[in-house]
């Protein structure tokens, strides 16, 4: 999108002469334009349709029936919402996850986040190639319910320690 908005305006900024060659120029980005336009629209769409199932699905999944997440496993599941990938060390046969930022995590953490129904891999790629691991839908609500729940429940700001008093106080 943006590069045929600066293709048109660059068109139409007097920096060419005005012939018919520019006016079918013009007429090609604006239509190339257009088309961005349309691509863009659809992902917007399904961008919009798989943001709805997944808040569909945190809706409903039941809020007692799972007990909440811990700090650290939300860590966890925030860190593989970026990209993940189980790899299998070729000497040690020690497996980790490796996530996009770098962090580490281990491969029994993984498998109790599997067990819980929270993450998925792809068993399809070797574990030495470096399988894909990815949030369930159960594991995006899980996360979202705990956002929601850390958000909402913030301690009120207590003052620091030795500082003036906010609150007015009476003087006898």
């Amino acid at each position: 999108m943006t590069f045929y908005r600066v293709l048109l305006h660059r068109l139409s900024s007097g920096e060419f002469p005005v012939d018919g060659a520019l006016f079918e120029r013009i007429d090609r980005t604006v239509e190339q334009l257009e088309q961005a336009a349309d691509v863009r629209d659809g992902a917007a769409q399904r961008v919009i349709a798989a943001l709805q199932h997944i808040e569909a699905a945190a809706a409903t999944a039941p809020v007692g029936g799972r007990a909440p997440l811990s700090t650290a496993d939300q860590a966890t599941l925030l860190a593989i919402v970026g990209g993940a990938k189980l790899y299998q060390h070729l000497l040690t046969n020690r497996m980790s996850v490796t996530t996009a930022s770098g962090t580490r995590i281990a491969y029994e953490e993984l498998q109790r986040l599997e067990g819980s129904g929270l993450v998925t891999r792809d068993a399809d790629t070797p574990v030495h190639a470096g399988q894909p691991v990815a949030l369930t839908d159960a594991g995006r609500a899980a996360l979202a319910a705990a956002r929601r729940l850390t958000t909402s429940q913030a301690p009120p700001k207590a003052g620091r320690p030795g500082a003036w008093p906010s609150a007015p106080t009476q003087r006898r």
